[in-house]
Formats: structure tokens, C-alpha cells, sequence
């Protein structure tokens, strides 16, 4: 058993407290590799802004839970030495499918876990994220749970059309499962594909996404005041990124995200968490595929993972300061 605590991490409990009262989200940003830590850590410590590090079952096949883990404890190192003395980094599982993994998260040093059991009816939904809120507040790990159904693909979460949260269930789940914080759908989506050309409206000439669903987000924060929410496939696909990499060969069609200024009026609500991974993808990618083009001779990887790194950072501080609020909220 390897607690958080022992890592330097926190857990989500204080951290949201103080984002619901103060109008902001805190980034939850999906990692795989040691330059989107750097970059996620970087961010962070030159915004003053807490963080919260997600892993995927996707980035567990990939990287390995244990060397997952190990970069989040060097994470924590990494910012003090970059001059923060108490950073506010959280190890999250994201869209945790079943008990056993939870559990083994939990026991492998986690300090936050996410129960997706949106998929099942919803007895069994409660009754899953009770059985792992149970036991990972033994431990005082703080669990995200799911109501409704977000469309799109993105690692191993997938589906073809969404159905948003129904207001008339959050309090009743949030009641008999003990969760500290629920994901809900308002009309986000997960990928780079989030939505057809024929579901927007062309503005401009630019095609603009269907507008989140407000109405169900209000209605929610009634019911459940001041009760932590979370927004998944968050990711606004900019299109300088998409751009960048169909310039330089890649093949990115009808990529469209979700409109940031709707994602900052999320955040000023008791929205605390807003899920932020494609955009890193795409910011990597579009990097890598520039440079690489520009430069044909180069093979060593650290030649063009540097610019990727340092693109992801630019776009994790955007994030942090324009979009979610959370600059200067250390503390």
C-alpha cells in the first residue's frame, strides 16, 4: 500500500471547496508521457494555480501505473525545485471503470479516483460508486463519480450520443453514494470530433458548436448547492493546432471543440473541474509534425519534443489563466 500523502499529493477535497466559493475550475490535465508532466508542472508553478494530473486506463496500458505514479511524485519535486514551496498536485484516475481498478489505484498511492459507472442502470451506477467511496475514504481519497452520458471517443470511453444528466436524480445519487464531486452532461463531448458540421452553425465561416445546456447546470447547482461538479471532454480543439497539423500532413476533418468562452462561464459556477486532453494532443502533435517538416535531418527525439513540450505548456497556461481562473489560487 503506497499512500498519496507519503508522494507530496493532495487530495480534491479543499481544492474544490475553494474553487466552487471562488468562481474558478481547477485543470484537469490527462498525462502519458514525462513531457506533459514538465509542461503540466511548469504551467502550473508560473500560474500559481493548483493542478490536477490525470491518468487514463489508456495511459496505464501505455506508460505503466507505477512509472504514472512516479512522475507524479516527481512531479511535487519538480515544482519546489522550480520554487514552489507547497505545490497542489492531485493523481487522478480518469473514467476508473471498475471496483478492482479503483482499488488498485487507490492502493498504488492515487489521491483521487473517478468511478464511471454512467453506462450501467442506474441502481447499479449507485451502488458501484458507493462500494468504491466506501473504500477509498478509508484512506481519505476522494472519489469523482458520473451521471449521464457524454457522446465520443477518446481512449477507451466511447459513445454514440450523449443523454444529459436528469436534475431530478443529484440529489438522491450524490445522497446514498457519498461522492465528493460529480460529473455531469451539459452537452460536452469527448475527442477532437466533438460534433458534426451538420449539428453547428456556421458563423462567419466558422462552424460554432450547439451551445451547452445552462439550463441543466443551474438547475443542478440549485438542487445540489454548492456540491463540487465536474465537466469531462472539455478540450476546445483550437484551430491553429488542427490547422498546423493538416498543414504538415496530417488529416484532421471537421475537428471542433468546445467554445472557451462557454467554459469560462462554466468555471464561474459551481463547475470546479473542467477535463483538458485533446487540446494537449493536438498541441503536441502540431509541434512535433512543424517541426520535423522544417527540420528533415533531425532524428533525435529531444530535437522535437522540446518544442512539443513547450507548446503544451503555452497551452496549459492559456487554459489556466484565461479559460478555468485558477492563476494565483495556490494556498
Amino acid at each position: 500500500m503506497v499512500n498519496y500523502k507519503e508522494l507530496g499529493l493532495v487530495n480534491t477535497r479543499d481544492m474544490f471547496a475553494k474553487a466552487v466559493k471562488g468562481g474558478y475550475a481547477i485543470p484537469a490535465f490527462n498525462f502519458n508521457t514525462m513531457e506533459q508532466m514538465q509542461a503540466i508542472v511548469q504551467a502550473a508553478v508560473e500560474t500559481k494555480s493548483p493542478v490536477i494530473m490525470q491518468v487514463s486506463k489508456g495511459a496505464r496500458n501505455y506508460a505503466n501505473g507505477t512509472i504514472l505514479r512516479n512522475l507524479a511524485k516527481g512531479a511535487v519535486e519538480y515544482a519546489k525545485e522550480l520554487g514552489c514551496e507547497n505545490p497542489e498536485i492531485v493523481l487522478h484516475l480518469d473514467h476508473g471503470d471498475s471496483f478492482e481498478i479503483c482499488k488498485e489505484c487507490i492502493d498504488n498511492g492515487f489521491s483521487s479516483v473517478m468511478i464511471d459507472g454512467s453506462h450501467l442502470p442506474y441502481e447499479e451506477n449507485v451502488a458501484l460508486t458507493k462500494k468504491v467511496v466506501d473504500y477509498a475514504h478509508q484512506f481519505d481519497v476522494t472519489v469523482e463519480a458520473e451521471l449521464g452520458v457524454l457522446a465520443g471517443v477518446e481512449d477507451e470511453v466511447s459513445a454514440a450520443e450523449s443523454h444529459y444528466t436528469k436534475p431530478e436524480e443529484v440529489i438522491d445519487f450524490a445522497t446514498r453514494t457519498g461522492c465528493d464531486s460529480l460529473a455531469i452532461s451539459i452537452g460536452t463531448s469527448h475527442g477532437a470530433h466533438k460534433f458534426t458540421p451538420e449539428q453547428c452553425t456556421l458563423v462567419n465561416g466558422v462552424l460554432v458548436p450547439p451551445p451547452l445546456a445552462f439550463d441543466i447546470l443551474a438547475e443542478i447547482e440549485e438542487k445540489l448547492p454548492g456540491f463540487p461538479i465536474v465537466l469531462h471532454g472539455s478540450s476546445s480543439v483550437p484551430q491553429e493546432e488542427v490547422e498546423t497539423i493538416n498543414k504538415y500532413g496530417g488529416a484532421l476533418k471537421a475537428a471542433i471543440g468546445i467554445p472557451e468562452d462557454q467554459l469560462r462561464q462554466a468555471s464561474k459556477s459551481a463547475v470546479c473541474k473542467i477535463n483538458i486532453d485533446s487540446d494537449s494532443r493536438l498541441a503536441m502533435t502540431a509541434a512535433i509534425r512543424k517541426h520535423l517538416a522544417e527540420n528533415p535531418s533531425h532524428f533525435d527525439p529531444r530535437q522535437y519534443l522540446k518544442p512539443a513540450r513547450d507548446n503544451m505548456k503555452k497551452m496549459y497556461i492559456h487554459k489556466i489563466v484565461n479559460v478555468l481562473g485558477s492563476d494565483n489560487k495556490l494556498g
